[in-house]
């Protein structure tokens, strides 16, 4: 996975050691006034489908923590609250548009934790791939909708740094692997 993974240079510019980011009240704001219906469409499709990627990540990670005080599991409880942020981050985007999220939304957790049980059940090396595998599907999803929609600045910021955490993710899970 090393080589289609490598973060792209444009995005070294996003601090991936917070873990959640500093937010203010003044960064609330209504936003989609005066914007084209087609441009909305844009906007919210791609905000509804990263807050369904996210929720799976933060489940995925969620249910393959265990109770052993062990540096793997700090590590999945970082990545847990990373993606936490990343999916408050999609939620209150879609709020200030005006918009909610997907009501079927139920249906990815229940995916997710599957996805976890059964890589945790499998061990270590398993968890790893399958945080690599989710992490590359969202890079992936950020990517192409960083390039496609246009976001208003604010929100391709947040995006932006949120797709940064994402190839830590994998760098991180990449050189765990190896240890494994």
């Amino acid at each position: 996975m090393g080589n289609n993974t490598e973060k792209p240079p444009e995005k070294m510019d996003y601090d991936i050691s917070i873990v959640r980011p500093e937010m203010r009240v003044d960064d609330i704001t209504l936003r989609g006034q005066g914007m084209s219906p087609e441009r909305l469409k844009g906007i919210k499709n791609g905000l509804l489908t990263l807050h369904t990627a996210e929720l799976m990540a933060v489940n995925i990670y969620k249910f393959q923590i265990t109770s052993e005080p062990s540096e793997f599991n700090q590590h999945l409880i970082t990545a847990m609250c990373n993606e936490m942020t990343h999916l408050q981050d999609c939620q209150v985007k879609l709020y200030e548009y005006g918009w909610k999220p997907n009501k079927l939304r139920w249906i990815n957790w229940l995916v997710s934790a599957t996805f976890a049980y059964i890589s945790r059940l499998r061990g270590k090396k398993a968890i790893l791939n399958t945080g690599i595998w989710v992490e590359t599907k969202a890079v992936t999803h950020y990517e192409d909708f960083l390039k496609t929609i246009d976001w208003d600045d604010d929100t391709r910021k947040v995006l932006e740094k949120d797709q940064a955490d994402e190839y830590g993710h994998i760098s991180r899970w990449e050189e765990l692997l190896k240890t494994v």
